[in-house]
């Protein structure tokens, strides 16, 4: 099942056209990264998903309805986690949380009782009576995810959650995305640090200029660039190189050999560094370090976008 479908979205602010004709599904039990440079459209795009923008065109769905038409069920199928801190320093954490859960309709003992899980889910329901102003940057992010979820949102929208953070709290919160998913929450997922992306992101889509330039896998991205990985052997001497077995191999394209370095071009989807290293050693090639290279994310996204995700 289609969680969110948008329909040749556009947004305008005057002449400038923000987001142009775009359309885009998200599948039910996806943790789905969306990515793009600075000024691409990603955030107006995110928050027209999350009802917190009105489109100058097009639709959006969530599970089969139309926002628009079924604001109230959309309000309730949403949590979005916001960039910027959306919290009150001059109230408890217990007392955010439970502000905003209200706002998502919850009332009386089920209030009480979602507002402690999420600060548990968190980790802070031992601060559940402390003052943001005195929590670390990490705890505030996560008292900003709680006041997302304490409503359990089918779909939660995270726009980049683990900005300026430590790395603790960011393996923290990324361990909590995935917990989330597999407690039954759809998830999108912004970041600027792309190997957040590689590691939880079940399905990717990259927009520049309003579009959606690709959408995929990891796997698939990669591909548009090339179906290619590279294999660097560090060997005492390549004087005993079997050239012709190493290039009959299934899978390598080329080998290359300099003084005490084998470069080998391979076809990504075939595993065959065992028999490679396997007919080095029975040549009697000393092997003294094997590094395997395919296409990264981020290679991906400066090929496809001219400029790297961290851009200002």
């Amino acid at each position: 099942m289609n969680m969110l479908e948008i329909k040749q979205l556009t947004k305008k602010f005057g002449e400038y056209t923000a987001v142009d004709n775009l359309s885009l599904s998200v599948q039910e039990g996806e943790i789905f990264g969306f990515l793009g440079p600075n000024g691409a459209g990603k955030s107006t795009t995110i928050h027209m998903a999350a009802s917190l923008l009105s489109a100058t065109k097009g639709e959006i769905e969530i599970m089969g309805r139309n926002i628009t038409k079924h604001s109230r069920f959309a309000k309730q199928a949403i949590g979005f986690v916001p960039q910027d801190l959306a919290i009150y320093e001059d109230m408890t954490a217990y007392e955010n949380v439970h502000f905003f859960a209200g706002l998502y309709g919850l009332r009386g003992s089920e209030l009480k009782r979602s507002t402690i899980e999420a600060l548990e889910f968190v980790g802070l329901a031992d601060r559940q009576g402390g003052y943001p102003r005195s929590f670390s940057g990490g705890m505030k992010r996560r008292l900003n995810i709680a006041c997302a979820i304490a409503h359990r949102p089918k779909l939660i929208i995270m726009d980049e959650p683990t900005v300026g953070i430590d790395p603790q709290s960011r393996n923290y919160i990324l361990n909590s995305v995935r917990k989330l998913n597999r407690m039954g929450s759809t998830i999108i997922y912004t970041s600027h640090y792309m190997e957040e992306v590689e590691e939880i992101c079940s399905q990717i889509a990259i927009i520049d200029h309003g579009k959606i330039i690709a959408e995929g896998t990891k796997a698939e991205l990669k591909a548009i660039i090339t179906n290619q990985k590279n294999i660097s052997i560090t060997v005492r001497s390549t004087e005993r190189l079997p050239m012709e077995q190493l290039k009959s191999i299934v899978g390598v394209n080329t080998v290359e050999a300099a003084e005490q370095t084998i470069n080998i071009s391979s076809a990504v989807e075939i595993n065959n560094l065992n028999p490679i290293i396997q007919l080095l050693v029975a040549s009697g090639v000393e092997i003294r370090g094997v590094e395997a290279q395919e296409t990264s994310l981020e290679t991906v996204f400066l090929t496809l976008t001219g400029r790297t995700l961290r851009d200002e």
